[in-house]
C-alpha cells in the first residue's frame, strides 16, 4: 500500500463536499485524503471581490506542502488552471497529477471576464456539459449548494516558468468527452488544454459518464485514483 497522500480539488461552484463519496472510498482503501474548498467558495455569503487565481494556486500549494511528502493531486473541471500552476510552483512535491474531465490549463481562462463573480447558470451549464448518470437529487444538491466563482480566478493571468512541471506524470480521466475528442480539441488552441502541448508524461483514461464523475461513478473514479496513488497507473477504466 502506498503512503502517497491524495489531495482532491473540486471544480467551479463546488466545495470539498463534492468529493465526499470518492474520498470515503479512498480512505477505506487506506489512503490519506484531503479535499479542499478553495478561497471564496466557502459559502454564498463570502466576499469574493478581492480573490485572485494566485489565491487558489496558493491554497493548493499550502495543502500539498502540509502533506509532508509528495502527493497525488486530483483537480476537476475549471481547477485545471490552478492545478497546473501548482505544478509550476512546487513540481517536486507532486508525485502525480490527475485531471478529472479537465486538463492542464494555461491562464487566463477568460481575460475579458469583468464581473466580481460568476454564479452558476444552470441552463447554460446543462446545455454544455454531459449529465449522464446523474440523479435528480444530485442535480438539485448541486444547484442548491453551488457558490459563485471569484471573477479574478477566471480573468487572471499567471506566468508559468518552471520547466520541471513538464515532467510531472499526468493522467487525464475523460468522462464527459472521450480521450480522442480531447486530443482532437488540443489542435483548436483552447487555453484550458494548452498544457497538453508541452507535458512529457500523459496517460489517457476513458470513464464514460457525466462531467461530474465524483457523483455519477464515484467508485470507479476512486479506483482509478487509487491505482495512480499506488504507482501502478491506469490505462483504462475498471469494469
Amino acid at each position: 500500500m502506498t503512503n502517497t497522500p491524495i489531495i482532491l480539488v473540486p471544480g467551479f461552484w463546488l466545495g470539498a463536499w463534492a468529493w465526499d463519496e470518492v474520498a470515503a472510498a479512498l480512505r477505506a482503501d487506506g489512503h490519506d485524503v484531503t479535499a479542499l474548498t478553495l478561497p471564496g467558495l466557502e459559502s454564498a455569503d463570502t466576499d469574493r471581490s478581492a480573490i485572485t487565481l494566485s489565491d487558489h494556486v496558493g491554497a493548493i500549494c499550502d495543502a500539498v506542502k502540509a502533506a509532508g511528502r509528495p502527493v497525488v493531486l486530483a483537480v476537476h473541471s475549471g481547477t485545471g488552471f490552478s492545478g497546473y500552476a501548482a505544478t509550476d510552483r512546487i513540481p517536486e512535491l507532486i508525485a502525480a497529477m490527475v485531471y478529472v474531465d479537465s486538463a492542464p490549463g494555461k491562464p487566463p481562462l477568460d481575460p475579458s471576464f469583468d464581473a466580481a463573480e460568476k454564479p452558476l447558470n444552470w441552463e447554460d451549464l446543462a446545455a454544455e456539459e454531459n449529465l449522464d448518470g446523474l440523479t435528480e437529487e444530485q442535480l438539485e444538491t448541486f444547484r442548491r449548494r453551488a457558490v459563485p466563482v471569484p471573477g479574478g480566478v477566471i480573468r487572471d493571468a499567471l506566468e508559468l516558468t518552471n520547466d520541471a512541471r513538464l515532467g510531472v506524470p499526468s493522467t487525464l480521466i475523460c468522462t464527459g468527452f472521450t480521450s480522442q475528442e480531447y486530443q482532437d480539441a488540443v489542435k483548436e488552441g483552447y487555453a484550458w488544454l494548452a498544457g497538453l502541448t508541452e507535458l512529457r508524461d500523459v496517460t489517457w483514461v476513458d470513464l464514460p459518464t457525466s462531467h461530474w464523475p465524483m457523483w455519477s461513478r464515484p467508485k470507479e473514479l476512486a479506483a482509478i485514483i487509487d491505482e495512480i496513488a499506488n504507482g501502478t497507473g491506469s490505462r483504462g477504466a475498471p469494469d
